[in-house]
């Protein structure tokens, strides 16, 4: 089955293009789609120099790529701009990630005819503020699209702030074929990890919100284990202090961003997810794709994206029982654990989600080769 060439391109619009989930969401299910459609990915601020130049991985897909330059603060002609981009394109649909998206992309594209429009909420902390929440009502109003919700959490969180119903809920999809199992011990050369030693690993944000400041904490308890982070941000210095205070600064590796996230799922034995608040998060699946074991934070939409079988929660804020949970991972025969990737298999694919999306912009799912999409870099 092939794309309806007469049919203008599907157009995705994100805030920003800098490392985190939603936006690596958003490139992967643009990346899905045009393998059988043509498929573009605008973002409000930033330029493209600048952009690529600090998220290399973004050049496998630069021609798909738009930057608007957004100024700081309101900008009352950004949906000037969008509307004339639109008419421009004459894109099938539009497809908004969060709520600045919506609300400079979302009317701009209903006043530009474009007949399809589509919102995802990619999490509902933001929906705890009154005047945010009558921003994305108004938002909403000004844009009327299909609202999708990336977690059960989400839509019902939706419903309940926002009275109306619930939105449909498409999970979070990763590449199966790019996180999947690998070889330990060359993963962990090419990261200059330990090949023998029990590996505890974070992909994440640097921010209080990640919560890696308890997994640091509860490193007093699990003395045999290496805990590696793979992320930059805001909190460094202070983690790096905590860890220090705390007398376990010889056990923490702090890696930096780390571009290929599947080889660092491949060298670590068990993830660790301790946020204090999260949506649906990627590293959650693409970990688990990959094979690798997860124990986290029981808040969000992290409890969906769990395998019920290998994986364990545990509450939030609490060192103790997240350093029980991973000396009980850690402490198993590998031989005898269960795979987590099936779970995702099942429930949480790239081509899942890329199907779920493509049927509601284009009327059918996709049914090209996952083979035939363009590799990441």
């Amino acid at each position: 089955m092939t794309s309806d060439t007469t049919l203008g391109p599907i157009v995705h619009v994100v805030q920003h293009l800098r490392p985190g989930g939603l936006e690596v969401m958003a490139l992967e299910l643009a990346r899905a789609q045009a393998a059988r459609h043509p498929t573009l990915l605008v973002s409000l601020d930033g330029d493209a120099e600048t952009t690529l130049a600090a998220w290399p991985r973004l050049r496998s897909q630069s021609d798909q790529l738009i930057f608007l330059g957004k100024k700081p603060g309101l900008d009352p002609m950004l949906p000037v701009r969008l509307f004339s981009l639109f008419r421009r394109l004459k894109p099938c649909g539009v497809h908004t990630h969060h709520i600045g998206p919506l609300l400079y992309a979302g009317p701009a594209a209903r006043a530009a005819g474009v007949p399809i429009r589509v919102h995802t909420e990619h999490d509902a902390w933001h929906l705890q503020n009154a005047r945010r929440r009558r921003i994305a009502q108004l938002a909403l109003a000004a844009t009327n699209p299909i609202l999708i919700a990336d977690a059960p959490h989400v839509a019902n969180m939706v419903a309940k702030t926002l009275k109306r119903p619930a939105p449909r809920v498409i999970l979070n999809g990763v590449d199966m074929e790019r996180f999947a199992p690998g070889n330990a011990a060359d993963a962990r050369l090419q990261l200059g990890l330990p090949e023998y030693r029990k590996i505890i690993g974070i992909a994440a944000r640097l921010e209080p919100v990640k919560g890696v400041d308890v997994a640091i904490a509860a490193m007093q308890s699990v003395p045999d284990a290496l805990l590696v982070i793979a992320g930059s941000g805001g909190q460094r210095g202070n983690l790096e202090k905590q860890a220090a205070s705390l007398g376990v600064s010889d056990r923490i590796r702090f890696l930096g961003h780390v571009d290929d996230t599947a080889l660092f799922y491949q060298a670590i034995d068990v993830l660790c997810l301790p946020s204090r608040d999260e949506g649906l998060p990627l590293a959650l699946l693409e970990a688990q794709a990959s094979g690798t074991r997860v124990v986290a934070s029981r808040v969000g939409g992290v409890p969906a994206g769990v395998d019920p079988v290998s994986g364990v929660l545990v509450a939030a804020e609490d060192p103790d029982a997240l350093a029980q949970a991973l000396r009980c991972v850690l402490g198993e025969d590998t031989a005898t654990q269960s795979s987590p990737r099936s779970f995702v298999e099942h429930t949480a694919s790239l081509a899942a989600m890329a199907s779920a999306y493509s049927h509601i912009m284009l009327g059918t799912a996709p049914c090209t080769p996952r083979s035939r999409m363009p590799p990441p870099s």
